[in-house]
Protein backbone atom coordinates (compact mmCIF):
# COMPACT_ATOMS: atom_id res chain seq x y z
CA UNK A 1 0.00 0.00 0.00
CA UNK A 2 1.57 3.25 -1.17
CA UNK A 3 0.51 6.65 0.19
CA UNK A 4 1.55 9.89 -1.48
CA UNK A 5 0.95 13.20 0.28
CA UNK A 6 0.71 16.02 -2.24
CA UNK A 7 1.22 19.67 -1.33
CA UNK A 8 0.31 22.49 -3.74
CA UNK A 9 2.81 25.33 -3.17
CA UNK A 10 3.10 28.94 -4.23
CA UNK A 11 5.98 30.79 -2.55
CA UNK A 12 5.98 28.55 0.53
CA UNK A 13 9.71 28.50 1.38
CA UNK A 14 9.00 29.73 4.92
CA UNK A 15 6.07 27.47 5.77
CA UNK A 16 7.05 24.30 3.86
CA UNK A 17 9.56 23.05 6.50
CA UNK A 18 6.81 23.13 9.16
CA UNK A 19 4.35 21.42 6.80
CA UNK A 20 6.80 18.64 5.92
CA UNK A 21 7.87 18.29 9.54
CA UNK A 22 4.28 17.54 10.58
CA UNK A 23 3.80 14.75 8.03
CA UNK A 24 3.96 11.11 9.17
CA UNK A 25 6.83 8.87 8.13
CA UNK A 26 5.04 5.60 8.95
CA UNK A 27 1.40 4.54 9.28
CA UNK A 28 0.04 1.06 10.17
CA UNK A 29 -1.30 -0.59 7.03
CA UNK A 30 0.81 1.57 4.70
CA UNK A 31 4.02 0.17 3.21
CA UNK A 32 5.39 3.32 1.61
CA UNK A 33 4.89 7.04 2.28
CA UNK A 34 6.15 9.61 -0.20
CA UNK A 35 5.76 13.38 -0.51
CA UNK A 36 5.03 15.38 -3.65
CA UNK A 37 4.88 19.12 -4.09
CA UNK A 38 3.31 21.08 -6.94
CA UNK A 39 5.30 24.28 -7.45
CA UNK A 40 2.75 26.69 -8.94
CA UNK A 41 5.20 29.16 -10.47
CA UNK A 42 6.88 30.15 -7.20
CA UNK A 43 9.36 33.04 -7.34
CA UNK A 44 11.08 32.13 -4.07
CA UNK A 45 13.16 29.10 -2.96
CA UNK A 46 10.20 26.70 -2.55
CA UNK A 47 11.68 24.02 -4.82
CA UNK A 48 15.17 24.28 -3.32
CA UNK A 49 13.74 23.98 0.19
CA UNK A 50 11.62 20.98 -0.86
CA UNK A 51 14.68 19.18 -2.21
CA UNK A 52 16.64 19.84 0.97
CA UNK A 53 13.73 18.44 2.98
CA UNK A 54 13.86 15.21 0.98
CA UNK A 55 10.61 15.58 -0.96
CA UNK A 56 10.38 12.58 -3.28
CA UNK A 57 8.54 14.14 -6.24
CA UNK A 58 8.33 17.71 -7.58
CA UNK A 59 5.94 18.98 -10.25
CA UNK A 60 6.80 22.46 -11.54
CA UNK A 61 4.80 25.09 -13.43
CA UNK A 62 6.75 27.94 -15.10
CA UNK A 63 4.01 30.39 -14.07
CA UNK A 64 1.11 30.52 -11.61
CA UNK A 65 -1.85 28.48 -12.91
CA UNK A 66 -4.06 28.37 -9.85
CA UNK A 67 -5.06 25.83 -7.22
CA UNK A 68 -7.33 23.71 -9.44
CA UNK A 69 -4.65 23.16 -12.11
CA UNK A 70 -2.05 22.42 -9.46
CA UNK A 71 -4.32 19.93 -7.70
CA UNK A 72 -4.99 17.97 -10.89
CA UNK A 73 -1.31 18.03 -11.91
CA UNK A 74 -0.48 16.54 -8.52
CA UNK A 75 -3.15 13.84 -8.84
CA UNK A 76 -1.80 12.95 -12.29
CA UNK A 77 1.77 12.67 -10.98
CA UNK A 78 0.72 10.61 -7.93
CA UNK A 79 -1.16 8.12 -10.09
CA UNK A 80 1.79 7.76 -12.46
CA UNK A 81 4.14 6.74 -9.65
CA UNK A 82 1.73 4.16 -8.27
CA UNK A 83 -0.12 5.84 -5.41
CA UNK A 84 -2.83 3.67 -3.84
CA UNK A 85 -3.99 6.52 -1.60
CA UNK A 86 -3.48 10.24 -2.21
CA UNK A 87 -3.71 12.84 0.54
CA UNK A 88 -3.95 16.51 -0.37
CA UNK A 89 -2.85 19.13 2.16
CA UNK A 90 -1.76 22.78 2.01
CA UNK A 91 1.72 24.26 1.95
CA UNK A 92 0.85 26.94 4.52
CA UNK A 93 0.65 24.32 7.32
CA UNK A 94 -3.04 25.06 7.87
CA UNK A 95 -3.89 21.41 8.50
CA UNK A 96 -2.45 19.17 11.19
CA UNK A 97 -0.34 16.54 9.42
CA UNK A 98 -0.56 14.23 12.45
CA UNK A 99 -4.22 13.63 11.51
CA UNK A 100 -3.32 11.91 8.24
CA UNK A 101 -3.47 8.36 9.73
CA UNK A 102 -6.99 9.18 10.94
CA UNK A 103 -7.87 10.70 7.56
CA UNK A 104 -6.93 7.63 5.51
CA UNK A 105 -8.32 5.02 7.91
CA UNK A 106 -11.80 4.84 6.28
CA UNK A 107 -10.08 4.09 2.95
CA UNK A 108 -7.79 1.46 4.49
CA UNK A 109 -10.86 -0.13 6.11
CA UNK A 110 -12.71 -0.17 2.77
CA UNK A 111 -15.48 2.08 4.11
CA UNK A 112 -14.84 5.13 1.93
CA UNK A 113 -13.35 6.22 -1.40
CA UNK A 114 -13.08 9.91 -0.51
CA UNK A 115 -12.45 11.32 2.98
CA UNK A 116 -12.80 15.01 3.82
CA UNK A 117 -11.17 16.50 6.89
CA UNK A 118 -13.71 18.42 8.96
CA UNK A 119 -12.00 21.48 10.45
CA UNK A 120 -14.99 22.13 12.73
CA UNK A 121 -14.86 25.74 11.57
CA UNK A 122 -16.99 27.05 14.44
CA UNK A 123 -14.07 26.32 16.79
CA UNK A 124 -11.37 28.08 14.72
CA UNK A 125 -10.46 31.26 16.59
CA UNK A 126 -9.08 33.30 13.68
CA UNK A 127 -12.27 32.78 11.60
CA UNK A 128 -14.59 35.78 11.87
CA UNK A 129 -18.29 35.22 12.73
CA UNK A 130 -19.19 36.13 9.14
CA UNK A 131 -16.74 33.61 7.74
CA UNK A 132 -18.05 30.90 10.03
CA UNK A 133 -21.63 31.55 8.93
CA UNK A 134 -20.64 31.55 5.25
CA UNK A 135 -18.72 28.30 5.72
CA UNK A 136 -21.79 26.65 7.27
CA UNK A 137 -24.08 28.02 4.57
CA UNK A 138 -21.76 26.99 1.75
CA UNK A 139 -21.31 23.47 3.13
CA UNK A 140 -25.09 23.14 3.45
CA UNK A 141 -25.59 24.15 -0.20
CA UNK A 142 -22.94 21.64 -1.35
CA UNK A 143 -24.54 18.88 0.75
CA UNK A 144 -27.86 19.45 -1.00
CA UNK A 145 -26.27 19.72 -4.44
CA UNK A 146 -24.12 16.60 -3.99
CA UNK A 147 -26.55 14.59 -1.83
CA UNK A 148 -23.76 13.86 0.64
CA UNK A 149 -23.24 14.51 4.34
CA UNK A 150 -19.97 16.46 4.02
CA UNK A 151 -19.59 18.72 7.04
CA UNK A 152 -16.79 20.99 5.74
CA UNK A 153 -17.08 21.28 1.97
CA UNK A 154 -14.30 23.89 1.41
CA UNK A 155 -11.73 21.82 3.32
CA UNK A 156 -8.73 20.96 1.16
CA UNK A 157 -7.44 18.31 3.56
CA UNK A 158 -8.63 15.18 1.79
CA UNK A 159 -7.78 11.58 1.01
CA UNK A 160 -8.62 9.73 -2.20
CA UNK A 161 -8.42 6.07 -3.07
CA UNK A 162 -6.73 5.29 -6.37
CA UNK A 163 -10.07 4.53 -8.03
CA UNK A 164 -11.60 7.80 -6.83
CA UNK A 165 -8.54 9.74 -8.00
CA UNK A 166 -8.76 8.16 -11.46
CA UNK A 167 -12.31 9.52 -11.81
CA UNK A 168 -11.41 13.11 -10.92
CA UNK A 169 -11.92 15.59 -13.72
CA UNK A 170 -11.80 19.23 -12.59
CA UNK A 171 -13.03 21.88 -15.02
CA UNK A 172 -13.00 24.90 -12.70
CA UNK A 173 -9.92 27.14 -12.83
CA UNK A 174 -10.60 28.58 -9.38
CA UNK A 175 -10.77 25.73 -6.87
CA UNK A 176 -11.39 22.01 -6.89
CA UNK A 177 -12.97 21.54 -3.45
CA UNK A 178 -16.65 22.15 -4.21
CA UNK A 179 -16.68 20.80 -7.76
CA UNK A 180 -15.09 17.46 -6.88
CA UNK A 181 -17.52 16.91 -4.01
CA UNK A 182 -20.57 17.47 -6.21
CA UNK A 183 -19.09 15.17 -8.86
CA UNK A 184 -18.28 12.44 -6.32
CA UNK A 185 -21.74 12.70 -4.77
CA UNK A 186 -23.43 12.43 -8.14
CA UNK A 187 -21.30 9.35 -8.91
CA UNK A 188 -22.52 7.93 -5.58
CA UNK A 189 -18.99 7.40 -4.28
CA UNK A 190 -18.57 6.56 -0.61
CA UNK A 191 -17.58 9.81 1.14
CA UNK A 192 -16.60 10.05 4.80
CA UNK A 193 -15.95 12.91 7.23
CA UNK A 194 -13.14 12.88 9.78
CA UNK A 195 -12.68 15.58 12.45
CA UNK A 196 -9.23 17.16 12.14
CA UNK A 197 -7.18 19.81 13.86
CA UNK A 198 -5.82 23.02 12.36
CA UNK A 199 -2.64 24.92 13.12
CA UNK A 200 -2.09 28.57 13.90
CA UNK A 201 -2.63 30.93 10.96
CA UNK A 202 0.73 31.84 9.39
CA UNK A 203 -0.38 34.09 6.52
CA UNK A 204 -3.44 35.45 4.72
CA UNK A 205 -5.14 33.27 2.12
CA UNK A 206 -3.94 33.79 -1.46
CA UNK A 207 -6.95 32.04 -2.95
CA UNK A 208 -9.25 35.08 -2.77
CA UNK A 209 -8.85 38.80 -2.09
CA UNK A 210 -12.05 39.23 -0.10
CA UNK A 211 -14.81 37.16 1.48
CA UNK A 212 -17.35 38.34 -1.08
CA UNK A 213 -15.09 37.38 -3.98
CA UNK A 214 -14.90 33.91 -2.44
CA UNK A 215 -18.71 33.74 -2.12
CA UNK A 216 -19.19 34.87 -5.73
CA UNK A 217 -16.69 32.44 -7.21
CA UNK A 218 -17.81 29.54 -5.01
CA UNK A 219 -21.46 30.20 -5.86
CA UNK A 220 -20.77 30.21 -9.58
CA UNK A 221 -18.79 26.95 -9.24
CA UNK A 222 -21.66 25.24 -7.39
CA UNK A 223 -24.28 26.41 -9.92
CA UNK A 224 -22.18 25.47 -12.96
CA UNK A 225 -21.24 22.03 -11.61
CA UNK A 226 -24.77 21.19 -10.49
CA UNK A 227 -26.18 22.36 -13.83
CA UNK A 228 -23.72 20.11 -15.68
CA UNK A 229 -25.07 17.09 -13.83
CA UNK A 230 -28.77 18.05 -13.57
CA UNK A 231 -29.47 20.33 -16.56
CA UNK A 232 -32.92 18.93 -17.34
CA UNK A 233 -34.16 19.58 -13.80
CA UNK A 234 -32.78 23.14 -13.78
CA UNK A 235 -34.08 24.19 -17.20
CA UNK A 236 -37.45 22.47 -16.88
CA UNK A 237 -38.08 24.15 -13.53
CA UNK A 238 -37.10 27.54 -14.91
CA UNK A 239 -39.17 26.92 -18.04
CA UNK A 240 -42.20 25.89 -15.99
CA UNK A 241 -41.94 29.06 -13.88
CA UNK A 242 -41.78 31.27 -16.97
CA UNK A 243 -44.64 29.37 -18.63
CA UNK A 244 -46.77 29.63 -15.48
CA UNK A 245 -46.18 33.38 -15.23
CA UNK A 246 -47.13 33.77 -18.88
CA UNK A 247 -50.21 31.58 -18.43
CA UNK A 248 -51.43 33.64 -15.45
CA UNK A 249 -50.88 36.92 -17.31
CA UNK A 250 -52.64 35.41 -20.34
CA UNK A 251 -55.65 34.43 -18.24
CA UNK A 252 -55.77 37.97 -16.90
CA UNK A 253 -55.83 39.32 -20.45
CA UNK A 254 -58.61 36.91 -21.45
CA UNK A 255 -60.66 38.11 -18.48
CA UNK A 256 -60.49 41.67 -19.69
CA UNK A 257 -60.94 40.62 -23.34
CA UNK A 258 -64.23 38.81 -22.67
CA UNK A 259 -65.42 41.81 -20.67
CA UNK A 260 -64.82 44.08 -23.64
CA UNK A 261 -61.68 45.72 -22.25
CA UNK A 262 -59.06 43.78 -24.20
CA UNK A 263 -57.86 46.77 -26.21
CA UNK A 264 -56.51 48.45 -23.10
CA UNK A 265 -54.48 45.41 -22.02
CA UNK A 266 -52.54 44.46 -25.15
CA UNK A 267 -49.28 44.82 -23.20
CA UNK A 268 -50.44 41.92 -20.99
CA UNK A 269 -50.94 39.78 -24.08
CA UNK A 270 -47.42 40.60 -25.30
CA UNK A 271 -45.89 39.88 -21.88
CA UNK A 272 -47.80 36.59 -21.64
CA UNK A 273 -46.58 35.52 -25.09
CA UNK A 274 -42.97 36.39 -24.23
CA UNK A 275 -43.06 34.39 -21.00
CA UNK A 276 -44.76 31.35 -22.57
CA UNK A 277 -42.31 31.30 -25.50
CA UNK A 278 -39.35 31.73 -23.13
CA UNK A 279 -40.64 28.89 -20.95
CA UNK A 280 -40.95 26.62 -23.97
CA UNK A 281 -37.43 27.53 -25.16
CA UNK A 282 -35.99 26.81 -21.71
CA UNK A 283 -37.64 23.38 -21.79
CA UNK A 284 -36.06 22.66 -25.18
CA UNK A 285 -32.69 23.87 -23.89
CA UNK A 286 -33.09 21.50 -20.96
CA UNK A 287 -33.54 18.55 -23.31
CA UNK A 288 -30.48 19.57 -25.33
CA UNK A 289 -28.40 20.13 -22.19
CA UNK A 290 -29.49 16.73 -20.85
CA UNK A 291 -28.18 15.12 -24.02
CA UNK A 292 -24.88 16.97 -23.58
CA UNK A 293 -24.73 15.85 -19.92
CA UNK A 294 -25.27 12.23 -21.00
CA UNK A 295 -22.42 12.62 -23.47
CA UNK A 296 -20.24 14.06 -20.69
CA UNK A 297 -20.92 11.00 -18.53
CA UNK A 298 -19.84 8.76 -21.39
CA UNK A 299 -16.69 10.87 -21.94
CA UNK A 300 -15.91 10.72 -18.21
CA UNK A 301 -16.17 6.93 -18.29
CA UNK A 302 -13.92 6.74 -21.36
CA UNK A 303 -11.41 9.09 -19.75
CA UNK A 304 -11.42 6.96 -16.60
CA UNK A 305 -10.70 3.80 -18.61
CA UNK A 306 -7.92 5.49 -20.59
CA UNK A 307 -6.32 6.79 -17.39
CA UNK A 308 -6.54 3.38 -15.76
CA UNK A 309 -4.84 1.68 -18.71
CA UNK A 310 -2.16 4.36 -19.02
CA UNK A 311 -1.30 4.77 -15.33
CA UNK A 312 -1.50 1.07 -14.48
CA UNK A 313 0.75 0.36 -17.47
CA UNK A 314 3.31 2.92 -16.28
CA UNK A 315 3.29 1.40 -12.78
CA UNK A 316 3.70 -2.15 -14.10
CA UNK A 317 6.63 -1.12 -16.31
CA UNK A 318 8.26 0.65 -13.39
CA UNK A 319 7.84 -2.39 -11.15
CA UNK A 320 9.30 -4.60 -13.88
CA UNK A 321 12.39 -2.40 -14.13
CA UNK A 322 12.83 -2.44 -10.36
CA UNK A 323 12.70 -6.24 -10.34
CA UNK A 324 15.29 -6.38 -13.15
CA UNK A 325 17.61 -4.13 -11.17
CA UNK A 326 17.25 -6.37 -8.10
CA UNK A 327 18.02 -9.47 -10.18
CA UNK A 328 21.09 -7.79 -11.71
CA UNK A 329 22.28 -6.79 -8.24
Amino acid sequence: MKLIIQIPCYNEEKTLPMTIGDLPTSIPGVDEIEYLIIDDGSSDRTVEVARKLGVHHIVRFPNNRGLAKGFMAGIDACLRVGADIIVNTDGDNQYNGHDIPKLIKPILDGKAEVVVGDRQTDTIEHFSPTKKKLQRWGSGVVRRASKTNVADAPSGFRAYSREAALKLNVISEYSYTLETLIEAGRRKEAIANVPIGTNEKLRESRLFKSMWQYVRKSGSTIIRTYTMYKPLKIFLNLGFIMFLIGFIIGCRYLYFFFNGEGAGHVQSLILAAINIITGFQLGVLGLLADGIAANRRINDELLYRLKKMEYDGVVLRSQGKDEERKEDA
